[in-house]
């Protein structure tokens, strides 16, 4: 049994009168200790759901956050030009609305805007479908590759995916007491703004209830992370809505931490009020394949939201009107395809030479 361990928490687990919050430093000692297998599995459990049923505080988040910085692993910059976006979403996926953030990744990409993406396989508490899952459907199969592969990938697409089995094992076990709990952890709040990357780069992360936004400007303050934007996305992940405003916290510019609130009415671009529903993961490929064929559809007016917001954002387009037109022009003109065979062809040479241990 670790005895520090027990005095954090006690901290956390001692109730509304006498508990308390976590320094940075605590945070990000617990959470090393966790990872590392230092503290007991019955104080991990119990440090898990007293933190949740508490709430962590920004501060604590950026604790966390300095954990993973020092024991996961990152992707080193390139010159491309610009920073790399980190979009940041839930890892136990969708069950709900077919996400769009592949396709928004790859568009991004087509422009020299390199995109960093993270997750793992069918996760707890939700199960449901991963990112890791919808790449392998479009022919790109990221699980394969170690870290050094991973970046050669992301040089030469401008896209990487930090795939947590292969890249940083040392969170396996917290899986499993996140479906014995069957509650999420603190743990998986800090992940959605967790930036697997050395350079500089602009987090973009997704959030569901409003107080987990005020924590995430705390701890991104902390860490000195000055490019940053949160959207109350689908399903807590950073894929806009189109059956409601898009409520948007973003620094107001890409080098301030003054934090500016804009809200997006899909209405006011032509767009109607309605999130395609997912269906079979089969389902979803075919879609997005008819999107990156150019075809109409539903699913081809949420590509065209999302990037059309995420090329404005990024400083590629002056302005939304222009956003929309510069992402309906490259999923028309088949350079969002070409960015996806590229992507499958530098993945599956790469995988193709990589002969596991």
């Amino acid at each position: 049994m670790s005895n520090v361990f027990r005095e954090l928490l006690k901290k956390v687990g001692s109730g509304n009168h006498t508990g308390e919050n976590l320094t940075r430093v605590e945070a990000a000692s617990a959470t090393k200790m966790m990872l590392l297998g230092e503290a007991t599995p019955a104080q991990i459990g119990a440090f898990l759901i007293a933190h949740r049923i508490k709430r962590p505080t920004g501060e604590e988040l950026a604790g966390m956050l300095d954990a993973y910085d020092e024991l996961g692993p990152k992707l080193q910059p390139f010159d491309s030009g610009r920073p790399a976006i980190a979009l940041g979403i839930p890892y136990d996926g969708r069950t709900r609305t077919a996400p769009i953030s592949p396709v928004t990744a790859l568009l991004l990409a087509a422009v020299g805007q390199p995109v960093i993406m993270h997750g793992g396989d069918r996760l707890p508490t939700k199960y449901g479908l991963p990112l890791i899952d919808i790449w392998q459907g479009l022919g790109v199969d990221w699980t394969n590759l170690p870290l050094a592969k991973t970046q050669q990938v992301f040089e030469q697409t401008g896209i990487g995916f930090i795939y947590l089995p292969q890249h940083f094992p040392l969170t396996n076990s917290i899986w499993e007491y996140r479906d014995q709990l069957g509650k999420r952890p603190p743990l998986a709040t800090m992940e959605l703004i967790w930036c697997p990357y050395v350079g500089d780069a602009h987090v973009i992360a997704g959030f569901v209830h409003p107080p987990t936004e005020g924590m995430f400007k705390i701890a991104l303050g902390l860490r000195e992370v000055t490019k940053f934007t949160l959207v109350k996305g689908l399903e807590g992940s950073c894929d806009l809505p189109r059956d409601r405003t898009a409520i948007i916290s973003l620094s107001s510019s890409l080098a301030s931490q003054e934090v500016e609130r804009l809200h997006l009415v899909p209405r006011d671009y032509g767009f109607t009020t309605k999130n395609v529903p997912l269906g079979t993961t089969e389902e979803l490929v075919a879609d997005i394949q008819d999107v990156l064929a150019g075809k109409p559809g539903e699913l081809m007016q949420t590509a065209l939201w999302n990037g059309g917001f995420y090329l404005w954002r990024s400083g590629i387009c002056s302005d939304m009107p222009e956003g929309l037109a510069k992402a309906e022009e490259l999923l028309t003109n088949g350079a969002v395809a070409a960015k996806l065979q590229e992507l499958s062809q530098s993945v599956n040479s790469l995988s193709t030479a990589f002969i596991p241990v």
